[in-house]
């Protein structure tokens, strides 16, 4: 969310102060729920599931693989182990990441490889979400009305320029 006042050739329709940040998917419909709002969020919902839906087929023709590939039986357990932990943790961090913004960023780096492969957790993640609201849109939302509320007071409590107020009919002599 950026905090822009309007400024000269601020283009007509942006109001000033600050502006919504878009949500993927949604732009910033999730404000006003305009915009084809519910049709976004029930096709993010079917969209998501879908996809973790083909993912675990496409997991399960990998597994097949392995088994036609006779490897054995502790491997195909570590593969499933690695993938089911990794989707909890995925859930987890997606779910969080959801409610508040992370205190380390560095930290979500490195955990960017463990929720790459667990990807399902993160697809049941968004879709559960996408049943309430647009995942992300109360900690946006929250931001954004913060933020609101911030310059409304600035601006209510901002006396104007004191260069273009008028004199009291006093003039003050020059100096020379």
């Amino acid at each position: 969310m950026s905090e822009n006042s309007a400024a000269p050739g601020t283009p007509h329709g942006t109001a000033p102060g600050p502006q919504p940040e878009p949500i993927r998917f949604f732009g910033t419909t999730w404000v006003d729920h305009d915009g084809g709002y519910g049709l976004r969020r029930a096709g993010v919902a079917v969209g998501s599931l879908a996809a973790a839906v083909t993912a675990c087929f496409v997991l399960r023709f990998a597994y097949e693989g392995l088994e036609i590939a006779e490897v054995g039986g502790f491997v195909g357990v570590l593969v499933i182990a690695m993938f089911s932990i990794c989707s909890a943790i995925a859930f987890r961090k997606t779910w969080e990441g959801f409610g508040a913004r992370p205190k380390d960023p560095s930290r979500e780096d490195a955990l960017r490889g463990l929720k790459s492969i667990g990807f399902i957790g993160s697809l049941l993640a968004y879709f559960v979400r996408s049943l309430t609201e647009a995942p992300g849109e109360k900690l946006r939302r929250a931001e954004y009305e913060k933020a609101r509320a911030r310059f409304e007071k600035r601006r209510s409590t901002r006396t104007g320029n004191p260069a273009a107020r008028k004199t009291s009919g006093r003039k003050r002599p020059k100096r020379g």
